[in-house]
């Protein structure tokens, strides 16, 4: 089959998702006001709280999300066969992802900009909210110890792209005080990207290094240690200094970057290399179901987006109506990501011939954002011309970026929470935004060395729970949307039918990790899980207690109003 064909298929779907479904569920389910006082103005401190461009805010919301996880998800899931991946992708974008995104931020809009967990007190109980947050804490500390490894090994790797992924900070850092003082935000987007892009080419043949440090420190482990100092002062900066400009001028070259790998599809027209459905699955490999719906969350359907929509975002939505485009369109955005990876590590671009595909594919895992980077090189270089390495220090960028992105708004998000537990639990050291941003980095650190020595690779050992457990989250946040729904009286089916999917997938996979946790002897995996799926247990219980509450009383006023 050719993959211009799918990419055709994939783009309807999402098409259809962003000017129909999205459409319907703004005006009939969430009901946007475009004369709702948002947080951003309600609490404008120049901070955190900053009314920001809708595109603008695109920008940051969607690059914060995306990090390199909508790339490496649907690329290792392609072993089970690229049609799963691909129908995963599209509706999951549509009925999932856009509305659980969508749905995160404007629930904390209407909530003075809080966090799914602090809000999760009102909507269900305190000890929802306390449950709830614990999960958040989690999901949070494992990805921003992981991208720091992730970060570090690709400058390591590809030392062609710690020029420009530098030198992005720098491009940012201008652009956010021109954009301050009201310059022309088109202009400032092409020239941005222009110069992003100069430096893509110019660290392509001016590849950087570190020296060894001594004291058992690897290169590797000093980039950890260097990243973890820059997003502390990240994290502390006004939004409008760094984080917005960063996030916008990555999210442009994002859009470059998908324009010059879909129209290569359509001038190369490579054909789909990997099976549709794969029939040489190893013994080893896991089920695809449930785990094809955990190995794929960004780009599809993820609960970080959530902590990023309610903890970030919402605290800089300029009009409610706003919340569509940033929120469902930004799911759009990854799904259009993940689908073009699925055809980039399928076709014709990354193998010439079903055997070799199988080649690459001999086992779960085998391949993933190095598969991504060597086809979409290919892919580039047919469609366009562009040199091979170029192509590749493009892309390794692009996903460099993407995950300092992440790495940016996660501590930034950790510091948030930690500021909402001194508020929630009066412990005032907590409020202190650098107290609570070194509390963050610290507990990263910790996990990184305590757990992998001077390497710094600690954050690896609880990424097996990530898959389950962000999408456990992402169950959560959907059952706290429903509840909200259900209490101002609105349809409730298009969050309640994702959410017990969502849940009863992730539950699945919990439980199939924590076989193998056992099998293997990870016993902290093993209590860790276990700490999740009890957590999420009894946060569905208190839900379905409030809920059965809500009904009974309305039961009973109806029962008054008739007598």
């Amino acid at each position: 089959m050719h993959s211009a064909a799918v990419v055709l298929m994939g783009i309807a779907g999402m098409a259809f998702g962003w000017f129909v479904y999205s459409r319907f569920i703004a005006i009939r389910i969430y009901r946007l006001d475009p004369d709702f006082v948002t947080p951003a103005h309600a609490f404008n401190d120049g901070r955190d709280f900053v009314p920001t461009h809708r595109y603008v805010l695109w920008g940051h919301h969607f690059t914060s999300v995306a990090g390199a996880a909508p790339i490496v998800g649907p690329a290792i899931a392609v072993y089970w066969g690229w049609v799963p991946a691909v129908v995963w992708v599209v509706l999951g974008t549509i009925f999932f992802a856009g509305v659980h995104d969508f749905g995160a931020l404007w629930a904390s809009n209407r909530h003075q900009g809080r966090s799914m967990g602090a809000l999760a007190g009102d909507v269900i109980g305190k000890r929802t909210r306390s449950l709830y947050m614990v999960v958040v804490f989690l999901v949070l500390l494992m990805v921003n110890s992981v991208f720091g490894v992730v970060i570090a090994r690709a400058f390591v790797d590809t030392p062609e792209s710690v020029f420009p992924a530098w030198a992005a900070i720098m491009v940012a850092l201008v652009i956010g005080q021109l954009v301050h003082r009201k310059f022309n935000l088109l202009v400032l987007g092409l020239g941005g990207v222009a110069v992003l892009y100069w430096t893509v080419y110019a660290g392509s043949s001016l590849p950087l290094t570190l020296p060894a440090v001594g004291f058992g420190i690897t290169p590797q482990a000093a980039w950890i240690l260097i990243l973890f100092a820059y997003a502390a002062i990240a994290s502390m900066l006004p939004v409008w200094v760094l984080l917005q400009p960063r996030d916008f001028i990555n999210g442009m070259q994002l859009v470059v970057g998908l324009v010059l790998l879909y129209v290569s599809v359509f001038i190369f027209l490579p054909d789909i290399s990997a099976p549709a459905f794969n029939d040489r699955v190893s013994a080893s490999a896991p089920s695809i179901i449930p785990l094809l719906f955990v190995t794929i969350a960004c780009g599809a359907v993820s609960g970080f987006h959530g902590i990023v929509a309610s903890g970030i975002t919402s605290k800089q939505l300029d009009r409610e109506t706003d919340a569509r485009f940033v929120g469902y369109l930004g799911a759009v955005g990854e799904g259009a990501l993940a689908l073009i990876t699925i055809v980039t590590v399928s076709g014709a671009a990354l193998a010439v011939s079903p055997e070799a595909w199988h080649e690459i594919y001999d086992e779960f895992g085998a391949a993933g954002a190095g598969a991504f980077i060597s086809g979409g090189a290919n892919l580039i270089e047919q469609g366009w011309g562009i040199p091979a390495e170029v192509s590749r220090t493009l892309l390794a960028t692009m996903v460099v970026l993407f995950a300092g992105t992440t790495m940016d708004s996660g501590v930034r998000l950790q510091r948030y929470i930690l500021q909402e537990w001194g508020q929630i639990y009066r412990i005032p050291a907590l409020g202190n935004g650098t107290f609570a941003t070194l509390i963050a980095v610290v507990a990263c650190l910790a996990l990184a060395f305590g757990a992998g020595g001077a390497s710094g690779t600690g954050g690896m050992a609880l990424w097996p729970l990530f898959g389950s457990t962000n999408q456990i989250l992402a169950g959560m946040t959907l059952l706290i949307i429903s509840v909200m729904l259900i209490r101002l009286g609105r349809p409730s089916i298009y969050t309640v039918a994702p959410m017990l999917f969502v849940l009863a997938m992730s539950f699945l996979a919990a439980c199939v990790t924590l076989v193998q946790f056992f099998e293997d002897g990870n016993y902290l995996l093993v209590v860790l899980d276990l700490v999740v799926i009890i957590t999420s247990l009894l946060v569905m219980l208190e839900a379905a207690a409030v809920v059965a509450g809500i009904r009974r009383k309305r039961r009973a006023e109806r029962d008054a109003a008739q007598a």
